[in-house]
């Protein structure tokens, strides 16, 4: 476990990396648990003024859940533990005192996508993917939460455009919208800009900065309905076609949907 989240703090910057390059970082429950431990008590982890967050190496930041992790599902508790699971690891990161800094190259989909949008600032290399092909590889949904979370960053359209084509987000499309504050050449200079953007906020004033993280996480917060959308959550993780879609996947063939 230790050797699938790398972190180090130096000089008042903390960085995670996301250590499963063969798996182009997908992440493990265990890994999930990790990051939040380390977002929701960084005084206890060296007590870093800033985080940065990346992958190892050029070709994923992080492509999600890793799948083979789903085929233990065996019931509609299943996906709603997995949902709620899931809901606390972004919340520690969107409630974490310190800013935090998505340093990304690669593909960025799933669960690695609600990671970086749960960060402050994204900065990204030329070849930056993100979306969340679900309608394309497991016909699953995302929670209530992560919807606002998206609508917030990028507006409903957008958000319905790219989970109903399942189309990925170049990375000069991302900064046209937002979704990246800047672009830069490569995984080297990518890093070295984490770094330099991480020294300037660690000497700005962190009162102000966690009063401006939380004031906007409630205002997204605010539009999550009271049920949280179990409903929608248990129909797709509980259907045939998730079940078809996860196999598909692995088996690594087309999905015959039948939406039930």
């Amino acid at each position: 476990m230790d050797d699938e989240i790398l972190y180090v703090v130096d000089n008042g910057i903390g960085t995670i990396t996301l250590n499963r390059p063969q798996a182009r970082n997908a992440l493990t429950f265990a890994m999930y648990e990790r990051l939040a431990a380390i977002c929701s008590d960084p005084a206890a982890h060296g007590a870093p003024k800033v985080l940065v967050v990346t992958g190892a190496g050029d070709r994923a930041f992080a492509a999600g859940t890793d799948i083979a992790q789903f085929r233990s599902f065996a019931s509609a508790q299943d996906a709603l533990d997995y949902e709620e699971k899931i809901e606390r690891v972004i919340t520690a990161i969107e409630c974490c005192p310190v800013p935090m800094i998505a340093a990304i190259a690669g593909a960025v989909t799933g669960g690695g996508a609600s990671i970086a949008c749960a960060c402050d600032i994204r900065i990204a290399t030329p070849t930056a993917r993100f979306g969340f092909p679900i309608a394309r590889t497991l016909g699953n949904c995302l929670s209530m939460a992560n919807y606002a979370r998206l609508a917030a960053l990028l507006g409903p359209a957008r958000v319905k455009d790219i989970v109903f084509t399942a189309r990925l987000i170049e990375a000069e499309e991302g900064h046209r919208v937002g979704l990246y504050s800047e672009i830069v050449a490569d995984h080297a200079a990518l890093m070295s800009r984490a770094r330099e953007l991480a020294t300037t906020i660690a000497g700005h004033a962190p009162l102000t900065m966690r009063a401006t993280k939380e004031a906007l996480r409630r205002l997204t917060a605010a539009t999550v309905p009271a049920d949280g959308g179990d409903d929608l959550v248990v129909m797709c993780y509980d259907s045939a076609d998730f079940r078809e879609g996860m196999e598909a996947f692995l088996g690594k063939r087309p999905a015959l949907w039948q939406g039930r």
